[in-house]
């Protein structure tokens, strides 16, 4: 028999962006030598990570009411004779510090995102019940040399972080003051990382990051390690998000011509189409600059899609600056999008700005621009009907016989095929769109 202790259970709630799910992924690789194994259960956990988003103030609460169930396990399992732990991670965590354990007296950890490398010490600590359980400084070059290079991808598909952190201090934005000044790893350490992942089967990874087409390296940006990763064996398929306008260069978009491992989707958010708002956000862009690059990029690349997202109801938006918004939207035609209604976060200089609009006000206005972006997405989704997609086969899907992936614009696709093409990048004839995914067959069988 072995002698090894049982496996602790780990569960992970994220909450939040692409980078959240990163660092969550990142989070149970740094706790698996100490015996954690994920559960999605929270109540058969012994420790409960909840991996927190600062952007909206919604999104916080809910991290303060998921608290008060986890409150409630935790005590179960105390009365059981059993120890839950309990952390938050995350931007909320770096946001809030101290003020998470006055709330909640609950949480036993909290620990922000540039210093999750230091869990196996905090949970040590909160074993003890001696000690330091906060950690929420900045050190990102500290947190990426500390964790572990070995990773265990789920699935064919991965997030690679490349750049943390923002300079660009948009107005409404916490991200700044959550995740601290722009930092891009080495170059070396994330082909490092790529070629870790590919030799365990993914095929596709989507580089991460606040303003990820802000990366420099030594002067050496984006474009440059698309191209470097472009040459990693067996990664068929090279994604980023999130960019800034401000930073989108002329070598990046050469490299969605000249890169055939570089998907032709750009998610590039404008936030508004009416310049005296972007003003006030402190985008750094006017409309005009957005629709002309967005020209660039479709000379360079015809078919790509386009995905942004929109902010509705900032400080002082009159109906004509949202009317603006429309008429770009209405321009640029998207693929996709994301759209809010404006949330106030406090310490942002928006918050304190005069012209606060009314909530009806802000999701009557949504409502419109959802439906225009809805037809838009819905449109395009119906011009694949006919076409042969190169589809990246993913899962197994819903049904029986069914397999689901995506194709080169980010579209959910299912078809009928063996499990075994899971892994493989095969044509699907496109024969039907929904809203949200599109549905076909296989017109060759796939070989490994």
């Amino acid at each position: 028999m072995s002698d090894a202790a049982p496996e602790k259970r780990l569960y992970i709630k994220t909450y939040g962006c692409q980078m959240n799910v990163y660092d969550s992924e990142r989070m149970a690789d740094v706790l698996r030598p100490l015996g954690y194994g994920l559960t999605d259960a929270p109540d058969e956990a012994d420790l409960v990570v909840l991996n927190t988003c600062h952007i909206r103030e919604k999104a916080t609460e809910k991290v303060y009411s998921e608290l008060g169930q986890i409150k409630r396990l935790k005590a179960a399992k105390a009365d059981a004779g059993a120890a839950m732990l309990v952390a938050v991670a995350g931007c909320v965590a770096q946001a809030e510090g101290a003020e998470i354990r006055r709330r909640q007296p609950a949480v036993d950890i909290v620990v922000g995102p540039q210093s999750y490398h230091r869990l196996p010490e905090l949970i040590a600590r909160a074993h003890r019940a001696a000690g330091e359980t906060l950690a929420a400084d900045f050190a990102p070059e500290e947190k990426f040399d500390a964790l572990p290079t070995a990773r265990a991808p789920d699935g064919v598909t991965a997030f690679l972080t490349v750049q943390e952190g923002c300079d660009k201090f948009c107005s409404f934005c916490v991200v700044p003051y959550t995740r601290g000044a722009e930092f891009s790893r080495p170059a070396a350490a994330i082909e490092a990382e790529a070629r870790a992942l590919a030799s365990r089967g993914v095929r596709e990874v989507t580089l991460l990051g606040q303003n990820v087409n802000a990366y420099d390296d030594g002067g050496s940006g984006l474009a440059a390690l698309v191209r470097r990763l472009a040459r990693v064996p067996g990664l068929d398929r090279i994604r980023y998000t999130t960019s800034h306008p401000r930073d989108m260069d002329e070598a990046l978009i050469a490299a969605h011509a000249d890169v055939e491992q570089l998907m032709p989707y750009l998610h590039l958010p404008v936030q508004a189409g009416s310049d005296r708002v972007l003003k006030a956000m402190n985008r750094g862009h006017t409309a005009e600059h957005y629709l002309r690059l967005v020209e660039r990029v479709r000379a360079a690349r015809p078919d790509i899609a386009l995905s942004g997202d929109f902010i509705v109801g900032f400080p002082g938006e009159r109906e004509a600056d949202f009317e603006a918004t429309l008429q770009l939207v209405r321009e640029v035609r998207y693929a996709s999008a994301f759209s809010f209604k404006y949330s106030r976060r406090p310490g942002t200089p928006a918050a304190a700005m005069q012209g606060q609009v009314a909530d009806e006000v802000k999701a009557e206005r949504l409502e419109r621009l959802q439906g225009l972006l809805g037809e838009q997405q819905q449109a395009f989704n119906r011009a694949q009907v006919g076409c042969v997609l190169p589809v990246l086969l993913e899962k197994p899907g819903r049904r029986e016989g069914q397999i689901a992936g995506r194709s080169p614009y980010l579209q959910a696709v299912h078809c009928e095929g063996d499990l075994g093409l899971i892994g493989q990048v095969a044509p699907v004839r496109i024969s039907s769109a929904g809203a949200n995914s599109l549905a076909g067959e296989l017109a060759a069988v796939a070989t490994a």
